[in-house]
C-alpha cells in the first residue's frame, strides 16, 4: 500500500507550467528516486509534497492524510532534508544534535545525540566545531539531525550534491542502512548512478512531467536489450555477417558486429556455436548492458 500518494499535481509560476499532472506512489519501506535535470521541477514537487508550497491542482496524501488539509499533522510524520545543510557551524556536532533534540522535546536528548553521532560515524568528531567538518561530514550531520524524533518517512532533496565521490559513497551507505531499518525514503537526484544504486523505483521528470517510471532494471530496458559485441579480423568480417545473418547483426566498424540479446545466455551460446561450426573465431567479444545514462539520453532527446 502506498504511504505517499501523489495524484495529478499541477503547479504554475505566472504563465509557466512547472508541473503537469504528476502522479507518483511510494510504498512503505521503499526508496523512490525522482531523477531529472536542473529545472525539471524536482524541488518544486518536493516542496508541494511536504506542504511547503501549495499546488494549483491535484492531491497529495501521506499515510492517508491530505497534505493540503492537514499540513501540520502530516509534517509530524516525516523529516525533510533540504539541498543546503542546515547545521550551525559555530556549534559542535554534539551541540547541534542536542539543540534539535531539546527543540523536539526528546525525553533523553543527550542519549539521542550520542546515538545518532555513532550511527553516522561522527562520534570521534562530536566535540569539534562543525566549521571544521568536511562537506561529507556536514551532510551526514544534517541527515542525523533530520532523524531526531525517529520519523518513518524521509524526504531528501539532492542529498549528495556538491560532495566528492568518497563522501557520496559514504552517504549512500547511510541511506541504505536507513532503508534497512524500515524507513520510507523519497529523494531527488541528478546522479544516475545514485538512483541506480539506491532506488527501488525511479521516476524520470522532464519539463514537469513524469515521462517514465519503474525499477532500475525496468528502466534500463527502455534503452534496448543487452547486446553482444564481436570483434573479428578484417578478413573475416564479411563471412561473419553471413554466418550470423539469422541474428540480424549490425556492423559498427570494419571489424565489429553487434547482436541484440533477447535471451542473453541462450542467444550468446547459439552465436558462439554457429561461429565455431563455420570455423570462425572472434578476436574478442563482450556483453554490453544499457545503463541509466543510456536511458536518460533516450528519454531526454529533443
Amino acid at each position: 500500500m502506498a504511504i505517499i500518494d501523489i495524484q495529478q499535481v499541477k503547479k504554475n509560476f505566472k504563465k509557466q507550467e512547472v508541473l503537469k499532472q504528476v502522479t507518483i506512489q511510494v510504498e512503505t519501506g521503499k526508496i523512490y528516486a525522482l531523477l531529472g535535470a536542473n529545472g525539471a521541477g524536482k524541488s518544486t514537487l518536493l516542496k508541494i509534497i511536504t506542504g511547503l508550497l501549495s499546488s494549483d491542482g491535484g492531491q497529495v496524501t501521506i499515510k492517508n492524510l491530505s497534505v493540503q488539509k492537514n499540513t501540520k499533522a502530516v509534517q509530524r510524520l516525516f523529516s525533510y532534508n533540504a539541498q543546503q545543510a542546515s547545521v550551525d557551524e559555530v556549534l559542535t556536532g554534539y551541540e547541534n544534535l542536542l539543540l534539535i533534540g531539546k527543540l523536539r522535546h526528546e525525553k533523553r536528548p543527550k542519549e539521542v545525540a550520542l546515538s545518532l553521532l555513532e550511527q553516522f560515524g561522527l562520534l570521534d568528531s562530536k566535540d569539534k566545531p562543525v566549521s571544521a567538518y568536511s562537506g561529507g561530514m556536514k551532510r551526514r550531520l544534517d541527515l542525523a539531525m533530520s532523524l531526531v524524533g525517529d520519523a518513518e518517512i524521509l524526504f531528501l532533496d539532492e542529498p549528495t550534491t556538491g560532495l566528492d565521490p568518497s563522501s557520496r559513497f559514504e552517504l549512500w551507505e547511510v541511506i541504505q542502512k536507513l532503508k534497512n531499518k524500515g524507513k520510507t525514503i523519497f529523494l531527488t537526484t541528478q546522479y544516475l548512478e545514485e538512483a541506480d544504486k539506491l532506488a527501488d523505483t525511479i521516476g524520470f521528470l522532464k519539463n514537469g512531467e513524469i515521462i517514465a517510471t519503474g525499477t532500475p532494471k525496468e528502466m534500463k530496458r527502455l534503452a534496448g536489450e543487452n547486446s553482444l559485441m564481436l570483434t573479428f579480423a578484417p578478413t573475416d568480417i564479411e563471412k561473419a555477417k553471413e554466418v550470423l545473418r539469422a541474428f540480424n547483426p549490425k556492423q559498427l566498424s570494419d571489424v565489429i558486429l553487434s547482436v541484440e540479446l533477447v535471451e542473453e545466455i541462450k542467444t550468446t551460446l547459439d552465436i558462439l556455436k554457429e561461429l565455431s561450426l563455420n570455423q570462425l573465431e572472434p578476436q574478442d567479444f563482450e556483453t554490453i548492458r544499457p545503463t541509466l545514462d543510456d536511458v536518460f539520453i533516450a528519454l531526454t532527446k529533443g
